[in-house]
């Protein structure tokens, strides 16, 4: 005796994971801006380490001109390090969870440190809103 599936209980099983999809798939999917920004904030925390490490080494923050580069290489532009690790203080300098450069300026022993968000703009709302590593 061969024993199968119905087409009427093949087609009730398809419309629960119908169903079933239609009421998850949303909440999996709106929460993928929500995980881009926490792996900014995590991001903008380690460059933050690494920074504050490369202060302790070279005595100041890196300058401008000198961006998060010299956190990977030693600088090769004024004012030289008066330490520095060998070994550098990131394996490298990520991207953020869009693509784009994370942005860095410093000045008189202080930084600015942000991702410019979705759109890769300064300024802007919701997820296209700049996150500031200041803020948190």
């Amino acid at each position: 005796m061969r024993r199968g599936f119905t087409l009427l209980e093949v087609m009730v099983v398809m419309f629960i994971l119908g169903l079933l999809a239609t009421l998850v798939a949303p909440r999996i999917v709106g929460r993928t801006n929500d995980a881009q920004r926490i792996k900014a904030v995590a991001d903008l925390k380690g460059i933050e380490q690494a920074l504050n490490l490369y202060r302790l080494d070279a005595g100041d923050y890196p300058t401008t001109a000198q961006g998060l580069d010299a956190l990977v290489h030693r600088p090769q532009q004024p004012p030289a390090p008066r330490a520095w690790n060998p070994h550098g203080y990131l394996e490298r300098v990520p991207l953020d969870p869009w693509g784009h450069a994370y942005v860095y300026t410093a000045d008189a022993g202080n930084y600015r440190l942000e991702s410019l968000g979705a759109d890769g703009v300064e300024g802007g709302e919701g997820q296209f809103a700049d996150i500031d590593s200041k803020d948190f």
